[in-house]
Formats: structure tokens, sequence, C-alpha cells
């Protein structure tokens, strides 16, 4: 007698179905709000740039829905050793979970974008 179902183990998923699953979660859900640092070295060019680069991301991406700290280590050497900072320019993404660190200039959009998950990485 042929049974309508299949174990669990035999139904194998398509592959895309965990990206479409994540996308779906998070065009339901309220968009979360961001709670960035950046770490930087004075007012180096390496620091504007990574400043300029993620304000217009934010901007872009996150209009109204993020806190971003900018910390000078040379200002405030503590801040950068209580948060264990080794290079500059450092992000350090505290909210939403999971933390995130990305070091450098911030000139990779993609690269930003999926650090910061609001784009999937391409296999």
């Amino acid at each position: 007698m042929p049974t309508a179902s299949k174990k669990r183990s035999e139904i194998k998923p398509r592959m895309g179905d965990t990206k479409e699953f994540e996308l779906l979660i998070r065009q339901t859900t309220q968009p979360a709000y961001y709670v960035l640092k950046l770490y930087i070295t004075g007012s180096s060019l390496r620091s504007t740039q990574a400043i300029a680069n993620l304000r217009a991301l934010c901007d872009e991406y996150l209009a109204g829905r993020y806190d971003l700290e900018v910390v000078d280590i040379y200002q405030q050497p503590a801040a950068a050793a209580g948060q264990q900072i080794i290079a500059a320019p450092t992000l350090v993404k505290e909210m939403p979970h999971p933390i995130r660190r990305m070091i450098g200039d911030l000139a990779d959009r993609r690269r930003l974008l999926v650090g910061l998950d609001l784009q999937f990485a391409n296999p």
C-alpha cells in the first residue's frame, strides 16, 4: 500500500530554502535597530574615508535605525583596549546580534553589507 507521506529523513530541501526562509523572516519582522562603533586613529585619510563610507551606507540602508559612535583611539585609548581593538579603522556592530567586527576603510560596500547582515553572501 503506497504511503502519501515520506519519512522526514527522505525529504531533501532545495538549495535555496534556507536563504529564502531567512529573507522572508527579514521581510516580515520589524527592521532591526543597529548600534555601531567605529574606532579610528585621529583625522587620517583612512579614518576620514571610513567615516564617510559608513555614514553613506547607513543613510542609504539604515536611515533612522542606527546609532553610530566614532571613537578616536588616540583620544580614548582605554576604550580601544577594553574592546581589544588592534587595528584601525575598525567597525564593531554591537546590535543586532551577532556582534561583528570589520577592519579597514570600509570601501567594499558588498563586504560591509554582508558584515552588517543587510545582504546575504553569495557562495
